[in-house]
């Protein structure tokens, strides 16, 4: 008898160990198991290929789906996501700068294009060209946050409401994913993007950045280098991502706070949301590659040459030595004593931030080794300058035109985020109806906003002016 039972308790417990086994397989299968993305082209990667973003802080895919037809009233408007500037290609499954990726389930996840990449227009009525790797100039980082952190306080994100439109959708659940979602995936979906909002609670007593534009660092400063809270504002225009192989050896954002740009590449994804654990090292290599090979894009408009030619003699005297490759000063910090910006930038970044970045990823196979404090703004190269406006680090001049006339001359409050293109003033339409309706209202007297400095080329003879804008128009 005692052998029986010894028999039947080995044959429960082997029972009770294959349970837990099936159980487990089955939570890694649906909660971790990571199924890796690859796109054959590396701008289709750049647009579209995971970093690492979606593991801590992606929202289920599914979800993120659904979102804008379930609280249209926190979008500026009509188009679901496109309203706050995001670019939807012809069938894909996410707009540029967003990826998709299973782990466990589908995950939403953002890559370096949804900073990193433009439209432009002729007229209203024509339809958008895209220009991978340029500054953002639709992209509203901070209304797309405060959409996702709406949704999540609004009494109706509940898993009954979600699943509904999801099916709606025309997507079925098996009845094991079902549970999972309404009891698992989404109750944490909320309470993660509640989290979120606690640590960019700083943010709502600061000027708005509006599109275009991201406060690069702060974020990072306060959630994940555990910096004490202060009150700088770090707001900045998102910059180029071209050619830079022949950036080699230059500072890399506005204040040339990091030398390498591996390094710049990584700092990115993690800012983004990719933890030490998660970030894609490989696909990130992929994205430098690319980022270093990618040639600016030219300028699309006619150009008078021999202006042009007359230009370039003006810019090999006056601007070449900051602004040229090869000159001596080009890539370089310059003083802000000397450039005179808006210095709100480069006091949101400390030395303190700075170490602590360099020791973040310490003990892992790649790290952090080239931060620092600096007190300027990098002089740089201006290739493919017609596509970076609005102009200076805070993006607080409209257009070349605007540029080069002295501060108290400039357009003191203008229109961001409308891609419709003004040749004559080397810029976007930043005012006027069309502007108004869609942009961003972009005042210069606002904290951060200033657009004071910059006074190189502001004293040439207005005939030197108009013949050194149609020369850089040609780089």
């Amino acid at each position: 008898m005692w052998k029986k039972f010894g028999r039947t308790i080995v044959a429960l417990a082997v029972i009770l160990v294959l349970l837990v086994g099936v159980g487990g397989y089955g939570a890694w299968y649906n909660l971790v198991r990571e199924v890796p993305t690859y796109y054959e082209s590396a701008e289709d990667h750049f647009k579209y290929g995971s970093i690492g973003t979606e593991n801590a802080e992606g929202v289920p895919y599914w979800v993120w789906l659904v979102l804008p037809r379930l609280f249209p009233e926190y979008l500026p408007g009509s188009g679901g996501y496109t309203s706050l500037g995001l670019t939807w290609e012809e069938g894909q499954e996410t707009p540029i700068g967003i990826s998709k990726k299973t782990i466990g389930f589908p995950r939403q996840g953002i890559t370096c294009a949804l900073c990193h990449h433009a439209t432009v227009r002729d007229n209203p009525k024509d339809k958008p060209t895209t220009f991978v790797a340029a500054p953002a100039n639709k992209f509203d980082a901070q209304s797309y946050l405060r959409f996702l952190f709406a949704c999540a306080n609004d009494p109706r994100f509940t898993s009954d409401y979600i699943l509904e439109e999801i099916e709606a959708y025309n997507h079925a659940f098996s009845w094991f994913e079902k549970q999972l979602y309404r009891y698992v995936i989404i109750p944490q979906t909320k309470k993660t993007i509640l989290e979120l909002q606690q640590s960019y609670a700083w943010m709502d007593s600061q000027p708005n950045w509006g599109p275009g534009r991201i406060d690069p660092f702060n974020p990072g400063k306060f959630r994940f280098l555990n910096q004490p809270l202060d009150d700088t504002i770090g707001v900045s225009d998102m910059m180029p991502l071209w050619n830079e192989r022949q950036h080699e050896g230059f500072a890399y954002h506005w204040d040339g706070l990091v030398t390498s740009l591996i390094e710049a590449v990584r700092i990115g994804a993690i800012s983004d949301g990719a933890t030490k654990k998660s970030v894609d090292i490989a696909g990130l290599d992929r994205v430098n590659q690319f980022i270093k090979e990618l040639p600016p894009p030219k300028y699309p408009y006619a150009i008078e040459s021999e202006l042009a030619k007359q230009g370039g003699q003006i810019f090999a005297n006056q601007c070449a030595s900051c602004h040229a490759f090869g000159g001596e000063r080009t890539g370089t910090v310059i003083p802000v004593e000397e450039v005179g910006a808006d210095r709100h930038r480069i006091d949101m970044w400390t030395q303190a931030a700075a170490d602590a970045l360099n020791e973040f990823a310490e003990g892992y196979d790649w790290d952090f080794d080239t931060l620092r404090k600096t007190d300027g703004y990098v002089s740089v190269a201006l290739d493919g300058l017609w596509l970076r406006a609005p102009y200076l680090h805070n993006g607080s001049v409209p257009s070349l035109q605007d540029l080069l006339e002295k501060p108290e001359n400039r357009t003191q409050v203008f229109y961001r985020g409308y891609d419709v293109y003004d040749p004559q003033k080397v810029g976007f339409v930043s005012e006027g109806p069309d502007a108004e309706r869609v942009g961003f209202k972009y005042d210069t007297s606002v904290t951060a906003n200033g657009n004071q400095g910059h006074l190189y080329g502001t004293n040439l003879p207005t005939q030197d002016k108009q013949a050194l804008i149609e020369y850089l128009k040609t780089l």
